[in-house]
């Protein structure tokens, strides 16, 4: 996963000390008193209207016309229309608000924007120009010409505690006599989720899900249509009413112009789509029973967007990772329908079968999740078909890679794919990291269960590395290669909710990683210094999200220092037996932090109670 924070969010944590208390669930400093009785159910929806001011100035209510503008000097985050407060030069005030009414029953409300900040002033220490976000009466956050940066920043807020309110949603900006400063606020979402009363079934479900796809791309392999269909069994003593679809990647566009669209739905009946048009609710011709099935199918199109990410493209190389729909996860806590973040994971879905027929022009090499077949198409073009067992997504590139293979010492095929400028000898020494690094995790947590694997390596990614079943992206780097491997057993055979437990997967990751490169972590606890008293190693993304400077320190360091703390205490021998046994137990399920910290005090006299205190594991 992503080993280093995105590089634009950095700013974030100067100016969100108010978000603190709310991140944290307190009740406001000053909530609204007219709270409506909350129901028993939760629809989930995106509330804001007009929130990328595509469609004019209503319903927003602005200072003055020229608030909401496509005027020259500014550049909207998407479409061509923004808001633009201050920037005058002078004395003067800016306000845009709208009032929202947030739906009761809903668990989960989350309020983000996307914030750009230019400036005249020169001062690092003095806030002159200041921008205020609001809700009712309660300010989110403060920002400020300290806060200047070179492109648009996302904003989150976790307005939960406002369920069942209608209140104003408010940005007030204010200059000084001299100097500008321009805050320019863009892609404005308030999405709710989550039920407020749980089903009484924790089990998870849909469950045994079953992908069946076909697409065709263009000439490039950045647009490909085609259709997917998804069969799956109610494993829950609830009867099912609906399923959602995750399209993750309409993250990386707006509803208006989706990356991702979904079309002529067979099977049940598409429903609105919510929480920043990631969530897509089908609901199902007649509940289905407990051990029923049942199938959905429609058309898909995937339209990849410039830059070198996980989905997106560094010129002719494509990368396309979280473009396929697939089911969210239902349990005791209702629907899993988080929100997508760029500064790591929020996906969770359960171990699934793949079957991804993928017809694409001859010229380019078609990597991906599970065990590829290439036959001849139609003229000048090849159909790649791939075939993957209990894995949790399937992802794949297209471009004109070179490649190089081999197989590990123990048995893995694995195939090496190169964007242009990547050296052969690099090509060769991530090919050889990669042999040692599945061999390695293999011999401590259990066999590699996929196949072949598949790495492409890119030195443009911002993000480090980042993970599929079967297939990464990475730099060339053998700590971050050796890591993205280590996510085959710890995210991919060991499941978690990556959104609610990021630790899970990234702590044991690194720890992992450590392991296999012979690190000892000798002293690291010793480095720890928490930023507060909030901070926690398990604590969940939206927290990170708020506080993203702290999240690789935290998640990845921190947490590999206490895995290697507790093999400390639990001697080298007894953590190994526990790491392997866990995963044993964990094979194509989830695991949770409970479940871990039971594990870990099933293997050993010694009361562990005082040492997830010490390393803040709670759970």
């Amino acid at each position: 996963m992503r080993s280093t924070p995105h590089k634009a969010l950095a700013t974030t944590v100067l100016t969100v000390a108010a978000l603190a208390a709310a991140s944290l669930g307190t009740t406001p400093a000053a909530a609204e008193p007219s709270a409506a009785p909350r129901a028993e159910a939760c629809t989930p929806a995106q509330v804001v209207a007009n929130g990328g001011f595509e469609s004019g100035s209503s319903p927003w209510s602005q200072s003055s016309t020229s608030v909401i503008t496509s005027r020259a000097g500014q550049s909207a985050h998407t479409g061509t229309t923004f808001a633009w407060l201050n920037g005058v030069g002078g004395t003067h005030t800016d306000t845009l608000s709208q009032s929202v009414t947030i739906p009761s029953g809903c668990s989960t409300a989350r309020l983000t924007f996307w914030l750009h900040i230019d400036t005249a002033e020169t001062t690092t220490s003095t806030k002159y120009d200041k921008l205020t976000a609001k809700i009712g009466s309660t300010a989110l956050a403060t920002y400020s010409n300290l806060d200047k940066n070179t492109g648009y920043v996302q904003k989150s807020f976790d307005v939960s505690s406002f369920a069942g309110q209608t209140v104003s949603l408010a940005f007030t900006g204010t200059e000084d006599s001299s100097l500008q400063t321009s805050f320019v606020v863009d892609d404005v979402a308030l999405d709710t989720s989550g039920g407020t009363t749980p089903p009484g079934d924790p089990t998870r479900t849909p469950a045994a899900p079953s992908y069946t796809v076909s697409l065709s791309s263009d000439t490039s392999g950045g647009v490909w249509s085609g259709h997917e269909s998804a069969t799956f069994t109610n494993a829950s003593a609830t009867a099912l009413n609906e399923v959602y679809l995750r399209l993750w990647d309409n993250y990386h566009g707006t509803c208006s112009a989706m990356p991702i669209t979904v079309t002529n739905v067979t099977g049940g009946t598409a429903g609105a789509l919510s929480v920043g048009c990631t969530a897509l609710q089908i609901t199902l011709p007649t509940p289905l029973a407990q051990g029923q099935s049942a199938t959905i199918g429609f058309d898909l199109g995937i339209t990849v967007p410039s830059g070198a990410d996980r989905f997106g493209h560094d010129g002719a190389f494509n990368n396309i990772g979280n473009a396929l729909p697939v089911l969210a996860v239902k349990d005791a806590a209702g629907w899993h329908l988080d929100p997508y973040t760029n500064n790591g994971e929020s996906f969770y879905s359960l171990a699934a079968d793949f079957r991804v027929t993928l017809d694409h022009p001859t010229g380019l090499l078609v990597p991906a999740t599970g065990t590829s077949v290439d036959t001849a198409g139609s003229s000048g073009r090849t159909v790649t078909t791939a075939t993957a067992a209990k894995v949790r997504d399937f992802a794949w590139a297209a471009g004109p890679f070179s490649k190089i293979s081999g197989t590990s010492p123990g048995g893995t095929p694995i195939n090496i794919y190169s964007v242009s400028g990547i050296s052969s000898a690099d090509s060769q020494s991530m090919l050889t990291t990669a042999k040692s690094a599945v061999d390695a995790h293999a011999a401590r947590f259990g066999a590699y269960p996929y196949g072949e694997l598949d790495a492409v390596i890119d030195n443009n990614y911002w993000f480090g590395g980042m993970e599929y079943p079967g297939f990464v992206l990475d730099l060339v780097s053998t700590t971050a290669l050796t890591h993205e491997i280590g996510h085959q057993w710890w995210y991919g055979i060991v499941g978690d909710d990556e959104y609610t437990s990021p630790w899970l997967d990234e702590a044991f990751t690194d720890y992992a990683t450590d392991l296999a490169l012979n690190k000892t972590g000798t002293n690291c606890w010793s480095g720890v210094s928490w930023a507060s008293t909030a901070e926690k190693i398990t604590n969940p993304m939206a927290y990170w999200d708020a506080h993203s400077s702290r999240y690789s320190t935290v998640v990845y360091g921190y947490g590999k220092c206490a895995l290697h703390d507790l093999r400390r205490v639990l001697g080298d021998s007894v953590m190994a037996k526990l790491l392997k046994d866990y995963a044993t137990s964990h094979w194509y399920g989830v695991s949770t932090t409970a479940e871990f910290k039971a594990a870990a005090q099933a293997a050993t006299t010694t009361d562990l109670t005082s040492f997830w205190t010490q390393h803040r594991i709670e759970g």
